[in-house]
């Protein structure tokens, strides 16, 4: 029977532990460091080869919810650029270059509805008459109509065919708006 007998040096032990431990974090640091800045520099790079598309397309089911969280809170909204479908609306006290894009919103069942929209400026409106179908692009600016209101300052614009969706519901109530994403 072989009987081994260790002697363990209690302070030298904890150095070398102590040592090892304080090594691997610094590894560990590095490697994460690394990665961090790495991904960064990949993800730049990646992103900026892709087409930065800062439209937000306004469809029609959110098409009231957008028009109330923006109506409502004008400020946070101003520089935002927007994307949507509706007709071409006109007023008597609008200017030559200003219209409304509209949609009719159901308020009842027997088809009862109201007219809603974006009021628009576009230095060539007078181009489309009015119940053209149009989608525009645009950004969203406070403006003066009655009071505060937010304008959109029409970038883009073409005719398009009368949606499959013409009507709009009105605002849902569980509707929480950000000013990220419309």
């Amino acid at each position: 029977m072989f009987i081994y007998n260790i002697k363990i040096n209690g302070s030298k032990t904890f150095k070398y532990i102590f040592s090892f431990i304080v090594i691997l974090i610094i590894i560990v640091m590095l490697v994460v460091t690394y990665k961090i800045f790495n991904g960064a520099i990949s993800n730049k790079e990646r992103t900026s080869c892709m087409p930065q598309s800062d439209v937000s397309k306004i469809a029609t089911k959110n098409y009231t919810n957008v028009l109330k969280a923006v109506h409502e809170n004008i400020d946070t909204y101003v520089g935002k650029k927007i994307s949507f479908v509706g007709y071409v609306y006109r007023v008597l006290d609008l200017k030559e270059n200003q219209f409304v894009l509209a949609r009719d919103m159901l308020i009842s069942s027997n088809r009862q509805y109201v007219i809603v929209g974006f009021l628009c400026e576009y230095e060539k409106a007078q181009d489309f008459k009015d119940n053209t179908w149009v989608e525009l692009t645009g950004e969203i600016t406070k403006g003066d109509y009655h009071g505060d209101m937010p304008i959109i300052k029409v970038t883009e614009i073409k005719e398009v065919d009368k949606p499959n969706e013409e009507y709009v519901y009105p605002p849902d109530e569980s509707y929480i708006p950000t000013s990220e994403v419309l």
